[in-house]
């Protein structure tokens, strides 16, 4: 879908539905038989700053082309990343894909985007408005870049975060609930034995 936003009274300006951002252009060479072949490797990073993120990783002759087959790529492996209310994500997450290691943690409000390098392109077009962000491994732009994807593919959704650390608790509760039982009991028990050692004391006498 496209979106026609006027400017003035004749002119239309289309708007895309995803913001795309070029992070990775390089020439590759393939050697054959008849000589070198040079062609070139694009990555891009698509998103709708809505919570939809993707990227593409191709290759073409010419940098126009591999850029559109990297578009087209990244439109049919599209996500949804599972934020909060406040524009964070629901859980800390750490995650390796090949060399790369990516640490992602829930802000509060108003910290903003606190990552570099390939890692800040992906959260910024996923519409992430708070997270820390951290590369923990190589710089390799491609597979930050995938490892960052798979990090938010992963994330879970907040209510279910919420439900594991309610019946965390609930199980916290009735642990403290048997240990106090137990003490009781001890107590009970230990109270039996004192009141039959004095009435043996008293028979004795």
């Amino acid at each position: 879908m496209k979106k026609k936003i006027s400017k003035g009274r004749f002119k239309e300006v289309e708007k895309p539905e995803f913001e795309q951002k070029l992070v990775d252009l390089s020439r590759v060479t393939r050697v054959t038989r008849g000589g070198k072949q040079l062609s070139f490797r694009a990555l891009v990073v698509l998103g709708d700053k809505k919570g939809q993120v993707s990227y593409g990783l191709s290759k073409g002759k010419d940098v126009t082309i591999a850029v559109s087959k990297a578009v087209d790529k990244a439109k049919k492996q599209m996500i949804k990343v599972q934020m909060t209310q406040i524009g964070t994500i629901s859980h800390e997450i750490r995650h390796k894909f090949g060399a790369a290691r990516v640490m992602l943690k829930p802000a509060p409000q108003g910290t903003g985007v606190k990552a570099g390098g390939a890692v800040r392109v992906v959260l910024d077009l996923a519409g992430i408005e708070n997270v820390v962000g951290k590369i923990m491994g190589t710089n390799n732009k491609i597979n930050n870049v995938k490892c960052t994807y798979e990090a938010l593919r992963l994330l879970k959704k907040p209510r279910k975060v919420k439900k594991q650390s309610d019946d965390k608790n609930k199980k916290k509760e009735t642990r403290n609930e048997k240990l106090e039982i137990k003490e009781d009991k001890k107590e009970i028990s230990n109270q039996e034995q004192e009141t039959s050692n004095s009435k043996n004391i008293k028979d004795k006498k």
